[in-house]
């Protein structure tokens, strides 16, 4: 699947993964408000077996087709509601 990376301008290390022929467009305007303009990071192919830094890819995946986006959280030692 072709899967386009966002990083939010309001907190590092935070990113939204969606499926590149969707866009945006099934991400809730609730989480939109709350993670800023989305500043296009990356496109990639993502498949079950592709390696990513600190995500499980089959998850990443699962949550595209269920939900229609994936959101990268930062790492426990930072905090995304300050």
């Amino acid at each position: 699947m072709e899967v386009d990376v966002y990083r939010s301008p309001r907190k590092d290390l935070l990113f939204l993964y969606v499926a590149a022929s969707e866009g945006l467009s099934r991400v809730p305007e609730a989480l939109l408000l709350k993670f800023g303009e989305p500043q296009k990071t990356l496109s990639i192919e993502l498949t079950a077996e592709r390696k990513l830094a600190r995500e499980d890819p089959a998850k990443v995946l699962a949550n595209l087709e269920t939900q229609g986006y994936h959101l990268q959280l930062p790492p426990a030692e930072f905090k995304i509601d300050e």
